[in-house]
């Protein structure tokens, strides 16, 4: 029986505030982080900016760990037009910095999210941390949103088996 190559997905929580990032590598039926952060903006930061940021930083990310997909948390609900609006704004420049390494890109929303990595949709944002840091075997737990994207990685790959 032939062994898989092992697959890399980028996984993004997308906020112009605070943007979560995480390379996961599934090996068989392991997964593993390779790499994880949060690309921080100031308020303050002209939006076009933070938008600029944060693409170059995914840019950098994905010349440097070549992942295979690229999956991106899709807003469930927002309440404030002018907030959805901007994180549509923000998502377009996630999906445009996939699209322009050529990358596939799942589209999850933060329940499929969560069922993916607790059994659970409606699971509080404690819990999906700690099966992130139990499903990749972690010592210490990620910072949130850093946490929220190794969650649509893993979600990624759990359904693209």
């Amino acid at each position: 029986m032939a062994i898989k190559a092992a697959r890399r997905c980028l996984g993004v929580d997308p906020g112009s505030i605070a943007c979560g990032w995480a390379i996961v590598e599934q090996k068989g039926n392991q997964l593993a982080l390779v790499d994880s952060g949060v690309i921080r903006s100031k308020s303050s930061e002209p939006f076009p900016k933070r938008c600029l940021k944060i693409h170059q930083a995914l840019a950098q990310c994905i010349q440097s760990h070549k992942p295979t997909f690229m999956a991106v948390e899709s807003p469930f609900v927002e309440k404030n037009a002018a907030t959805a609006i901007k994180l549509g704004q923000i998502r377009g420049a996630i999906l445009l910095t996939g699209s322009l390494f050529d990358l596939e890109v799942g589209d999850y929303n933060p329940m499929q999210i969560k069922k993916a990595v607790s059994g659970y949709g409606w699971a509080g944002k404690d819990q999906v941390g700690k099966m992130v840091k139990l499903i990749l075997g972690l010592k210490e737990a990620l910072p949130t949103d850093a946490a929220d994207a190794a969650a649509v990685a893993i979600g990624h790959l759990m359904a693209t088996r």
